[in-house]
């Protein structure tokens, strides 16, 4: 019995901080920053924007997002910060948000790596997107990054089974 609330309030706690560290991400990160989209001319790209364009839909459906006009973009790495893949920036009293994911131009791995990381990477911003409401601070950061990764990392396998 002990174990088990002990296991209940530790994910409470985790829960929480997670919460919090989303929180304090969208404040630094509000709906209409200038994006550093790319030039989609060329096809790796294009195929790339396609693929995350349908994963985006996907994933919202099952996350139960489809309030959201979400717009994604590739971007270079120069234009994210700094240890990251994506971002996202949105606006709650519009319902808008854009998520950047990292270009096609800045990979270095084989084709389905790339791939299954910016699959990732758009469920990574929208697990953010669906705490966006929660307090944050940036001693919460840290905690709610590795919350977030851990959620969509479960969301990820249990949908390839």
């Amino acid at each position: 019995m002990a174990t088990d609330r002990n296991a209940a309030i530790a994910c409470f706690r985790l829960g929480l901080a997670a919460l919090l560290v989303l929180s304090f991400t969208s404040s630094l990160c509000p709906a209409g920053t200038a994006s550093a989209a790319i030039d989609v001319s060329n096809q790796r790209d294009a195929q790339a924007l396609r693929f995350i364009q349908d994963k985006l839909v996907l994933w919202q459906k099952r996350m139960n997002l489809t309030d959201w006009t979400i717009t994604p973009n590739l971007v270079r790495k120069s234009t994210l910060a700094p240890k990251t893949l994506g971002g996202i920036r949105w606006d709650r009293g519009t319902s808008t948000a854009t998520i950047d994911v990292l270009s096609t131009q800045d990979y270095s791995v084989p084709e389905q790596v790339m791939l299954d990381d910016m699959e990732f990477t758009i469920v990574h911003e929208l697990v953010h997107l669906h705490l966006s409401s929660l307090p944050r601070s940036e001693a919460s950061r840290t905690a709610e990054e590795r919350v977030v990764n851990e959620i969509a990392e479960a969301l990820i396998k249990l949908a390839k089974r």
